[in-house]
């Protein structure tokens, strides 16, 4: 999709509703299900934003950030992610942590992000995380700065690949065993968890908006 059409849509996307997490089920790991379902959030849980972030290509053709993090002792660890991270004390807001994240993972600067939205909030049960997604754009080829410590590859999908993507079966490792969970394929890479259940949401509510 052209970046010009992509903005067009983008900048109205206040004006409908969110899917909701019932509309999320087809992508959630089984563990995920009666969260979604009740959308019971511990007291204990931490919070954390990311951020749903597109730009034009040189074709000026509208592509998705996503990130591979590194291998590391967590249960995150070599998975497909969304720029962002836990709030910190000095962030004024969720937004800002989002952008704050996003700068230091990827090193794109706030000010040329224009933060358009937001979708479901999604409870992740093993970090004990409720994780609130925005939606944004900039307006230009970004040129990535990735941390090397955070991130081992960034992911660069066309926009039309997303919304057309077919969910799967994929074995994954989930506390030390291996488990059958929906997903994306995206570069041969496995999408699935909280990162699929966001991306989910964002085409089914794209999607509403293109064929209202």
């Amino acid at each position: 999709m052209h970046f010009t059409d992509f903005k067009n849509y983008i900048l109205k996307i206040n004006d409908y509703k969110l899917p909701g997490h019932n509309y999320l089920l087809k992508i959630a790991p089984p563990s995920r299900i009666k969260h979604l379902k009740t959308n019971l959030i511990p007291e204990n849980s931490k919070t954390a934003s990311v951020l749903m972030l597109f730009y034009p290509d040189i074709n000026n053709e509208t592509r998705l950030v996503l990130m591979l993090r590194n291998t590391y002792k967590g249960v995150h660890s070599n998975q497909i992610s969304l720029p962002g991270g836990k709030v910190d004390r000095l962030d004024k807001s969720l937004k800002d942590t989002a952008l704050r994240e996003t700068h230091e993972e990827i090193g794109l600067h706030k000010d040329d992000i224009d933060i358009v939205g937001d979708l479901s909030s999604v409870y992740i049960p093993p970090s004990n995380f409720n994780v609130y997604p925005f939606i944004g754009y900039i307006n230009t080829t970004p040129i990535f700065h990735p941390d090397p410590k955070e991130v081992s590859l960034i992911l660069k999908p066309k926009l039309d690949y997303v919304l057309n993507m077919d969910i799967v079966d994929s074995l994954v490792e989930v506390n030390g065993s291996t488990q059958k969970v929906p997903s994306y394929i995206i570069n041969n890479h496995i999408l699935w968890g909280a990162t699929a259940i966001m991306v989910h949401e964002f085409v089914l509510l794209f999607k509403q908006m293109i064929n209202s």
